[in-house]
């Protein structure tokens, strides 16, 4: 499961993400756009994608993932279908914006996380390291891959071909995701099972599987009593300044290489080696966060933050091709890591109960600045004819999230947990 999941979301992500940045100028040559209204699309579809968040978070911990995940990909295989046919801005916005971005937001974020939360508690960091590293991993593969079907078919052949690349992991995720947690398959979670010759209801098996969780300090909360904690609004508020960074830097990393000269290749395999070092990070981040005690995990995290920020400052003050690559090798290193790490911290700190509601609403929270963050990267470009205001911005933002993640604890336990039947 946590492979096909991890396959899947990296050939989803890379192609909506950083295949972007490939497909970036060709569309907006094609379409006649500036880089600000072109960057408007993507930060559609993160809008959107805040909004629905809760609703696809609370479907996935009412009903499971897998059905969530299946509908996703279908939106996604028929919005890359419809890329091939746009002529104009507004059915821009609307495939690649709406239509695309709900099927990623829907198949490849809150559901495929939930569907690895349910079945690891003890070595959940390391099963959303090893997703995310192969996340990573794919999109090293596919930004040359995308690089060379641009080229050679243009960039609508190139989202059709996709379509097909996407609708076919269909029977892979129908066979392979389960659909609830491991208790009602009469285990229980990092593999652990019972006597084969003990005969329990589905009812024990959740009950033991509380009690295993507890005894690994974790508790279960519900979205409501998570959000009641000064815990959860220090987690959104660093996340929020985190994904401006993201939205407004990944977007733009390919333009900002070729507006520097850099042959489209070479810009090509830079941008690649920037994903590429996000796979150590990912990977590490994770295998380190189940030998730490949770109330250590979040300076991790804060770790994290500052490489990019380190990285991002180092460029600012030498712009020249040598520090474009420390940029990107501490960038893609710090960048990197928070992902399993975020997944790794609400599990720990909220538990597997409501995890999905609770990232839902979390990412909620960010959706306004994922609209604006690349449109603000390329309104910098438009009216100034570089990067370097915008990552200006960036560096404070990443330095403020990580003085956030210094400063929060672990939840104090709710009084009262609730029905331990209700959203498994």
């Amino acid at each position: 499961m946590n492979l096909v999941t991890a396959i899947v979301s990296g050939l989803g992500h890379g192609f909506y993400t950083n295949g972007m940045a490939i497909l970036f100028k060709p569309i907006s040559a094609d379409l006649n756009l500036t880089r600000a209204a072109t960057s408007w699309a993507t930060g559609i579809g993160r809008l959107q994608g805040g909004i629905e968040a809760p609703i696809t978070g609370w479907l996935s911990d009412r009903f499971g993932p897998k059905w969530v995940m299946i509908v996703g990909i279908c939106f996604i295989s028929a919005g890359l279908v419809l890329m091939n046919f746009i002529a104009s801005l507004w059915a821009y916005y609307v495939v690649w914006g709406m239509i695309i971005g709900v099927g990623i937001n829907l198949a490849l974020t809150i559901a495929a996380d939930k569907a690895l939360a349910n079945w690891f508690i003890k070595k959940r960091g390391l099963a959303f390291g090893v997703r995310f590293a192969f996340i990573g991993i794919c999109g090293v593969l596919v930004v040359p891959l995308i690089e060379w079907m641009a080229g050679a078919y243009e960039w609508r052949m190139t989202c059709l071909i996709w379509a097909g690349v996407m609708f076919a992991s269909i029977p892979l995720l129908w066979a392979l995701v389960r659909q609830q947690r491991p208790e009602y398959y009469g285990l229980l979670p990092d593999g652990v099972t019972v006597e084969p010759d003990i005969a329990v209801d589905v009812d024990s098996m959740i009950a033991w599987g509380v009690e295993y969780a507890t005894g690994l300090e974790e508790i279960e909360f519900t979205l409501r009593q998570a959000m009641k904690t000064r815990s959860y609004w220090m987690f959104v508020i660093a996340w929020v300044c985190a994904s401006v960074v993201l939205g407004g830097i990944n977007i733009h990393v390919y333009n900002f290489l070729t507006d520097m000269g850099i042959d489209s290749a070479v810009a090509s395999g830079m941008l690649a080696m920037m994903v590429f070092f996000t796979v150590p990070g990912r990977f590490f981040g994770g295998f380190v966060a189940d030998r730490i005690r949770k109330d250590r995990q979040n300076y991790l995290v804060a770790g994290a933050f500052l490489l990019q920020a380190i990285g991002i400052a180092a460029y600012l003050l030498y712009q020249n091709i040598t520090m474009a690559y420390v940029f990107l090798v501490l960038y893609g290193l710090g960048s990197g890591a928070p992902t399993p790490l975020r997944l790794t911290l609400i599990g720990r700190y909220f538990g597997r109960k409501a995890f999905a509601s609770i990232q839902g609403s979390a990412m909620m929270f960010s959706a306004p600045v994922g609209l604006l963050a690349p449109v603000f990267s390329g309104w910098v470009y438009d009216t100034t004819g570089s990067y370097m205001n915008a990552f200006i911005v960036y560096v404070g933002l990443v330095v403020l999230a990580a003085l956030l993640m210094c400063l929060i604890r672990p939840p104090q336990p709710p009084s009262v947990v609730g029905d331990i039947r209700k959203f498994m």
